[in-house]
């Protein structure tokens, strides 16, 4: 079987759109629907039918073309269970510990609350993908809109569960501020220091920093670092638990 084909481009002002696309059957899937002119255009560009629409939260900007998207093409609105009064058209309802079928792939459901309580994402373990919206980003993770920093935390803890080489994609193209704020708690990381190096070149240069993946996570995203010694010693929490010390992380990216 063929590996599933991705396009990444950009949508309102900072929004990633993501389209799946199995080369075999035909099947599409948008990963959330920021804007419905990007998401046609891309689908134009690659000659590609929209048959899905996956959605992770409820926020409207990853849901604002839903309705007429499905208008367009007759999607099937895939969504989170916790969320589904707020997701314009769902047709499916899915919540942790689900699994549903993409295109012949296993798609597993994770439930991340805590930027939003029903927050959930879409790991593809044969791909090797992660679909992670708003919950973790390259080098930072999203706003605690509704959950906890506890919340946060065991959501977080579980996506650094996922193989190493699982590929990331995310919601935002936040990294340049997540790197320079990363600097702030985790100095003295040389893998950090020699990764915002590389996202300076990058943003210079116009290039997006999606995707990620787990392993370059694990190792320079302070917000999956939060047991690490040099990290807890430089915020003075050395007695902390990792979910008090995500909290302050937090706080401080918050007041960044």
């Amino acid at each position: 079987m063929p590996s599933l084909e991705i396009d990444l481009f950009a949508c309102r002002s900072d929004n990633f759109g993501v389209l799946l696309h199995d080369p075999v059957s035909g099947a599409t899937a948008s990963i959330d629907a920021p804007e419905e002119q990007a998401i046609l255009d891309a689908l134009e560009r690659r000659g590609w039918a929209l048959s899905h629409i996956l959605t992770t939260h409820h926020h409207n900007d990853h849901v604002e073309a839903n309705l007429a998207l499905k208008a367009r093409f007759g999607v099937e609105i895939i969504g989170p269970a916790r969320e589904a009064p707020r997701i314009p058209g769902i047709d499916r309802k899915v919540d942790g510990g689900d699994v549903f079928d993409f295109a012949g792939r296993r798609v597993e459901v994770i439930l991340t609350p805590g930027h939003t309580l029903g927050h959930i994402c879409f790991h593809l373990p044969e791909e090797k993908l992660l679909f992670a919206a708003d919950t973790l980003f390259a080098l930072g993770c999203g706003r605690l809109f509704e959950g906890t920093p506890a919340q946060m935390w065991d959501a977080l803890a579980r996506l650094a569960k996922l193989p190493e080489e699982t590929t990331v994609y995310f919601g935002h193209e936040y990294t340049l501020s997540n790197a320079r704020f990363a600097l702030t708690i985790d100095p003295e990381n040389t893998a950090l220091v020699s990764r915002v190096a590389e996202i300076e070149k990058q943003r210079a240069a116009g290039a997006f920093t999606a995707p990620t993946t787990i392993g370059l996570e694990k190792v320079s995203n302070p917000f999956l670092r939060a047991a690490d010694p040099a990290i807890r010693r430089h915020l003075g929490m050395e007695g902390a638990s990792d979910a008090e010390v995500f909290a302050e992380i937090r706080a401080r990216k918050d007041r960044f």
